[in-house]
């Protein structure tokens, strides 16, 4: 026999799974997905991005700038994989969206 669970526990399940699914874009602000580079990521100049307000648009500049071929966006403390992927752009923010950090892989 099943034991019903609480409405409570149920509650925290859902809210769980809704925060781990994404939009299939991981950019913020935005559902549809980024543009596609052509190239390997380079992380020369992407320096310059650093400190700017984390936009679909501005994820777009990132991925043109770096010639990666998709956007992961990481934001503060969160989980993210540890595999090393030549042609993806990691882009870190903080809590009020400013860019912290980009670099391949």
């Amino acid at each position: 026999m099943r034991m019903p669970v609480p409405m409570p526990m149920t509650a925290m399940m859902l809210l769980s799974l809704a925060a781990c699914a994404g939009t299939g874009s991981d950019s913020p602000g935005s559902a549809s997905p980024p543009a596609m580079a052509q190239g390997p990521c380079k992380n020369d100049g992407l320096d310059r991005f650093t400190g700017q307000k984390a936009t679909a648009e501005l994820g777009a500049e990132l991925l043109q700038a770096s010639g990666a071929k998709t956007l992961r966006w990481g934001g503060p403390n969160m989980a993210m994989t540890m595999d090393f992927r030549p042609d993806r752009l990691t882009v870190g923010y903080d809590d009020q969206m400013v860019i912290t950090s980009a670099r391949c892989g």
